[in-house]
C-alpha cells in the first residue's frame, strides 16, 4: 500500500470513529457537530456527604500529623530545643490522626446502616432467601397435592360461628 493510499484511507469518514481528530481538524468546531470531549460515566456513586466531610478532616488532620512528624524528626537532627516538645505533639497528634481515621470508618458503616446497603444480585443472602422461598412454595405445592389444606375452617364458611 503506497503512502498516497494510506493517506486516502485515513481521511475517508469510514476510517474515523470520531474519537480523534484527523489531521488539520478541530474537534471543538459547531460545524463539525462533535463536542471538544465527551464525559464518561461515572463508575463509582458519590460518597454521602456526612462520610466525605469525615474522610476530608481525617486527611487534613494526618497531613498535618505528617507534617509535624517531620519536622520533629528534623529538630532532632539539629540538635534543637523544639525537638522534644515536638516529638511530643507529635505523639499526641497520631492519637488523634487514628481517631480520624477511624471516624470515617464509623460515619461510612453508621450511613449504611441508616440508609440501607445496595446489595450485589449475586449476595449469597439473596441466593439463600430465594432457596427458602423456592422451599416454601414447593412445601405448599405438596400440601396442596395431598389434598388437605393447612387453613382454619375448611367448611367454606366466611365468617366466625
Amino acid at each position: 500500500m503506497s503512502t498516497a493510499e494510506r493517506h486516502r484511507e485515513a481521511a475517508s469518514p469510514a476510517a474515523f470513529d470520531g474519537r480523534y481528530a484527523r489531521a488539520g481538524e478541530y474537534t471543538g468546531d459547531a460545524e463539525a457537530g462533535r463536542p471538544l470531549w465527551a464525559d464518561d460515566p461515572v463508575g463509582r456513586r458519590r460518597m454521602p456527604d456526612a462520610v466525605r466531610n469525615a474522610a476530608v478532616r481525617a486527611v487534613l488532620i494526618v497531613a498535618l500529623t505528617l507534617v509535624q512528624a517531620v519536622i520533629a524528626f528534623f529538630c532532632t537532627l539539629a540538635g534543637s530545643w523544639l525537638a522534644f516538645p515536638m516529638v511530643l505533639s507529635s505523639v499526641g497528634s497520631t492519637v488523634v490522626a487514628t481517631w480520624g481515621v477511624l471516624d470515617v470508618w464509623v460515619t461510612r458503616q453508621v450511613w449504611n446502616q441508616r440508609n440501607g446497603v445496595v446489595s450485589a444480585p449475586n449476595s449469597t443472602a439473596r441466593q439463600r432467601r430465594r432457596e427458602r422461598r423456592r422451599a416454601r412454595r414447593e412445601a405448599r405445592a405438596a400440601e396442596r397435592s395431598a389434598g388437605g389444606s393447612p387453613r382454619r375452617g375448611g367448611t367454606g364458611q366466611l365468617s366466625h360461628p
